[in-house]
């Protein structure tokens, strides 16, 4: 396992690599990972020859008032799961590095960020797709894999690569959950036993659309609100937003027809969650 923590460094190395003949996959990540993170670098290990992790907590995405300062961290631990999950080296920069001063470059993917949660967090995905483009010109990965948990992110990402022409394959993997059906995520330590145990209602009010879907139901707005009624079953649940969308341009529709996304963003005490499952009919 290499840590590197520099750009010059890091691009060094590639170069290397890449005159070797070797194919790189990239997983980046803001680190504190899970289940969800490794399975990403399991998938990158056996499709590529290197994997690289990157871990960056980006205060580009963060609003004012989110958690940017409280994002758990622990690079130690972060390490020796991306070492176990078959990670080949770990790139984890100072915010100085990536965003020096005098920094003003930004990259941003109209209209498909202004849905879901680009309503409530106008310049996150600004920032996504500023530190992925970065990412994307210093690593040169021939793939780079995401998880569907953040669908949204991913339509954006691919947006962005197909518009400017990036070579670089996006690989989406499967959401990961708990046993009790819980989305992984690295804010789930956020939450209070309490507001753990209130969390499961999500997968649980997605997954009965699901049953009422292959059952015959098509109307948007009665899947959305048999969704809503099983959330508000847990008084503490804040509905933020729950969407029937286009899986490829996030536009909302009425009736469901080919691949269709459900997805949601709900809050329990302060922390946030989000969490999505696509349908096909």
């Amino acid at each position: 396992m290499i840590l590197i923590k520099t750009i010059s460094e890091l691009k060094t190395k590639l170069n290397l690599i890449r005159n070797e003949g070797k194919t790189i996959g990239l997983v980046p990540t803001m680190g504190y990972l899970h289940k969800g993170h490794t399975s990403l670098i399991e998938a990158s290990a056996k499709e590529s020859d290197i994997t690289l992790v990157t871990i960056f907590v980006n205060p580009t995405q963060f609003g004012p008032g989110e958690d940017f300062e409280r994002y758990p961290r622990n690079i130690k631990r972060d390490i020796d799961m991306a070492k176990l999950a078959g990670a080949d080296m770990i790139f984890s920069p100072e915010i100085t590095e990536v965003y020096p001063d005098g920094y003003s470059t930004y990259v941003e993917v109209e209209g498909i960020t202004n849905a879901l949660c680009g309503k409530t967090r106008p310049q996150h995905f600004r920032g996504v797709t500023t530190i992925v483009n970065k990412l994307f010109n210093i690593i040169q990965p021939h793939r780079a894999y995401f998880g569907q948990k953040d669908a949204q992110q991913v339509v954006v990402v691919k947006k962005m690569v197909s518009d400017l022409n990036m070579d670089v394959d996006i690989i989406v993997c499967p959401i990961v959950r708990e046993e009790d059906g819980l989305a992984i995520s690295s804010r789930n330590v956020y939450l209070s036993p309490g507001e753990r145990n209130s969390a499961t209602i999500l997968s649980k009010a997605l997954f009965k659309a699901h049953k009422i879907i292959k059952k015959g139901e098509r109307n948007a707005e009665n899947i959305l609100d048999s969704i809503t009624r099983t959330i508000k079953l847990e008084k503490g649940a804040q509905i933020e937003y729950i969407a029937l969308v286009d899986v490829n341009t996030l536009g909302p529709i009425d009736f469901l027809s080919g691949k269709v996304l459900i997805a949601l963003a709900v809050k329990f005490g302060r922390t946030r969650l989000i969490d999505n499952i696509i349908v096909e009919v």
